[in-house]
């Protein structure tokens, strides 16, 4: 009984204080809304923190690539690639198809439905090497020639992303290579849109950013040729849907700013508006190329934009007979006239880029300001974006010319079927060399530019510097050679009773202050004055060795 008496007191307690606690509703509520109120905060936090953590994921998220963990490549069997989330492309393309052999050669020119259609139409005995180019990215076309020339689907996929990096992929019956393409562009007028384009600017917001790219970056697209002998019928491109306007923008240059750029668009708008091409009516326009070696001598390339300015020389040196490409009949060396001619297509934006920074150079070596280093760091900003497209094709080219064949004959034997894989002939390997020349000469030139404007921008702040120090110097001067002045005019100034210097006249107090101010002079500038006898000392002594070399003759051999 006296072991339970402590426990049953402790129950009484607790029932006791349970009901003085239930007797006072108001303390229960409040006890309650506290502990709610202690707990429903972590739970709301939690909730908000994972759901805006997901929504800037999806923002910063790149369209060009897949979900995390999704099946990778697109594959050219199935209708959406094997991704129901694929992107939509879909444009009218403008394509090329060049047959040739050492006698003879052949160009056609497609749209989409009559190119796809052509495909299933077996080449000629005659033609030993194809080109198709193709000017646009659609995936009705790019699902077409994979399908045919049984291209990777992570090929495929990179050709549809268009935020690549510069290399070369090599896959058992094709290469695969994707590259930058650089070229000077000049904009256009407004007055020169398409009545198309016209009507979308009058439906677009002002503020839309495909409405300026539209107007500034818009370039007409050329008139096929005509072909030899046949031609697939080139219907008038009509404007893509709504929900397709931004794949149609492939069609249009984009300038340098705009590839490969972050999702802020404020900054994007900004450069291209303070750019230091846009005052002479020019600007730089970047796209990504990609190319396919095939192993049954086949090259096929694909451009955003700018497919005729390198059909157009290719087709001149395709049409003489007598060419090396003609002679050779070796897609390898095709795909190195590709690359020939996309590497100098940036060319002219070194001497471009010349002129501006020997403007630039004129200003800040006549009157430097800080403005004029905003408008480097701007060209600084330029130049390394493109070199950062430029670079690596030296190890594109050396990545090409790793895979040569060692056999002479291997392109006539893939020919007549003797020989499987992609082939890169050595005159291939030969003429690479030239295309790797170019681009170092290219990559120098731009980073000597650099070098330039860093150089520049130290000039204008040495300067300026200089400046500010001269003036404080001279200040100090000033400061030095009135200071006792100012210190005896105000001695002399006091309301004394009992002053009788006052009465020496005005020369009194100029005895008084030219003899201190002169003392003062020597006393806080001596290290000054002693540099500046150093320095005239040396420079009679310089004049005067110069004066008897000049005036020596000449010891004569004996």
């Amino acid at each position: 009984m006296e072991d339970s008496s402590p426990g049953l007191h402790q129950h009484h307690h607790h029932l006791s204080k349970k009901k003085r606690s239930d007797s006072n509703p108001r303390r229960r509520t409040s006890l309650s809304l506290s502990l709610a109120t202690m707990f429903r905060p972590i739970e709301q936090s939690n909730e908000g923190l994972l759901f805006q953590q997901q929504q800037q994921h999806e923002d910063y998220d790149s369209p060009a690539w897949q979900q995390p963990g999704a099946e990778p490549g697109y594959d050219p069997d199935l209708p959406d690639g094997g991704h129901a989330s694929m992107p939509s492309l879909s444009v009218p393309c403008d394509i090329t198809v060049i047959d040739f052999s050492a006698e003879r050669m052949v160009k056609r020119h497609f749209d989409n439905e009559a190119f796809i259609a052509f495909l299933h139409r077996p080449k000629e005995e005659w033609a030993c090497c194809r080109w198709i180019n193709v000017n646009g990215l659609s995936w009705d076309v790019i699902q077409a020639v994979g399908s045919k020339k049984g291209l990777h689907k992570l090929a495929l996929e990179d050709v549809m992303n268009l935020r690549n990096r510069t290399k070369a992929d090599w896959y058992p019956n094709h290469a695969y290579i994707v590259l930058t393409l650089l070229k000077l562009i000049h904009p256009v007028e407004a007055n020169n849109e398409s009545p198309s384009e016209k009507a979308d600017v009058q439906t677009s917001s002002p503020a839309s950013p495909l409405r300026f790219l539209r107007r500034i970056f818009h370039r007409r697209r050329r008139q096929p040729d005509q072909p030899e002998t046949e031609k697939g019928g080139l219907p008038p491109p009509l404007p893509p849907p709504p929900a397709q306007r931004s794949s149609s923008t492939t069609l249009l240059p984009r300038s340098l700013h705009r590839f490969h750029a972050s999702g802020n668009e404020a900054r994007t708008a900004m450069m291209e508006r303070e750019s230091l091409l846009a005052s002479r009516n020019m600007a730089v326009s970047a796209e990504q190329v990609s190319i396919f070696l095939t192993s049954d001598n086949t090259a096929v390339s694909f451009f955003e934009a700018s497919a005729a300015d390198v059909e157009k020389p290719m087709v001149t040196r395709l049409s003489t007979a007598g060419t090396i490409l003609r002679a050779s009949c070796d897609a390898s060396l095709l795909v190195q006239a590709l690359l020939d001619a996309i590497v100098d297509l940036a060319l002219p934006l070194t001497t471009v880029y010349s002129d501006v920074l020997g403007d630039l150079e004129l200003d800040v070596l006549t009157s430097p300001s800080i403005s004029q280093s905003r408008s480097l760091y701007l060209c600084i900003a330029e130049i390394n974006k493109m070199l950062r497209f430029l670079q690596p094709v030296d190890g594109l080219v050396n990545a090409l010319r790793d895979h040569r064949s060692s056999d002479r004959n291997a392109t006539s034997d893939r020919r007549n079927g003797g020989e499987e894989g992609v082939i890169v002939s050595s005159v291939t390997c030969t003429y690479l060399g030239d295309v790797l020349d170019h681009c170092i000469v290219i990559c120098d030139a731009l980073q000597q530019l650099k070098q330039s404007s860093e150089d520049l921008i130290g000039l204008i702040f040495n300067t300026i510097s200089a400046t500010q120090n001269e003036s404080m110097r001279q200040l100090t001067i000033v400061t030095i050679i009135f200071l006792p002045l100012t210190f005896i005019t105000g001695f002399f100034g006091q309301n004394f009773t009992n002053f009788p210097e006052l009465h020496q006249g005005i020369w009194y107090f100029w005895a008084c202050a030219v003899p201190t101010a002169v003392a003062t002079v020597l006393i806080l500038m001596h290290d000054m004055i002693y540099s500046w006898f150093v320095r005239l000392f040396r420079r009679k002594r310089i004049l005067s060795i110069r004066k008897r070399a000049r005036v020596a003759p000449w010891p004569r051999r004996r």
